[in-house]
């Protein structure tokens, strides 16, 4: 098997058992005819901090969990296999500081879904992207923020059944931690222009010089 086979099917490891284990939440919850949205962040309620761990497994329905498992896993799935030897500490910092910011500034209700999460993941992924200069990183990222939806929109008080404000926080935490760990990641991906100008280096007499050896002219200065 090849690394690139290896470093994929590690990649998928993780992802899946979220996936399997929002689904699993569920998948009980509903079919017992329960609710456990009271598991949610209740921002500045002490009882509320338990949504921390628990509120981006609960979804509000199987629309809701539909919605937001694939963008979870496709983003989740880009992080381990980019940023594998970081990956669980970025995936880690991006849930709880999500939740805990949204603790801090949400409105007074239950905040449920995974959403916070993917705008996270989405926002590490694309500046990350940006600032190490992986053009796959940023692309993947603009392709599932598009496809989920106008995540855009999302950002913004347009309708108060969504929470807008756990996409703001997760978000933020994402973008923080792209500045964090601005220095680990992938390498930066070479572009045509980098190709030509090693090859203009190469082709240039400085270039056919040894190691340590000052140009003629410069040895006359």
């Amino acid at each position: 098997m090849s690394d690139e086979k290896k470093r994929f099917i590690y990649s998928l490891v993780f992802p899946g058992f979220f996936l399997l284990l929002i689904w699993g939440v569920a998948f009980f919850e509903f079919s017992m005819e329960l609710s456990f949205a009271e598991g949610g962040v209740y921002p500045r309620r002490w009882s509320g901090l338990q949504g921390i761990l628990f509120s981006p497994l609960i979804h509000g329905g199987w629309r809701h969990l539909v919605n937001n498992s694939m963008p979870a896993f496709l983003l989740s799935l880009a992080l381990f296999y980019f940023y594998r030897d970081i990956a669980y500490k970025i995936w880690g910092l991006i849930y709880l500081m999500g939740g805990i910011l949204l603790w801090g500034v949400g409105r007074e209700a239950y905040h449920i879904g995974a959403s916070g999460l993917i705008y996270g993941l989405a926002a590490f992924l694309f500046l990350s992207g940006i600032i190490r200069r992986v053009r796959s990183l940023t692309a993947i990222s603009l392709l599932v923020v598009f496809w989920y939806g106008s995540m855009w929109w999302g950002l913004l008080p347009l309708d108060f059944d969504v929470s807008f404000e756990a996409h703001i926080s997760g978000a933020v935490s994402g973008l923080v931690l792209a500045v964090v760990y601005r220095d680990q990641g992938p390498e930066p991906e070479k572009s045509d222009l980098d190709d030509e100008e090693e090859a203009q280096e190469k082709d240039s007499p400085e270039g056919d010089q040894s190691e340590g050896e000052l140009p003629k002219e410069a040895a006359n200065h």
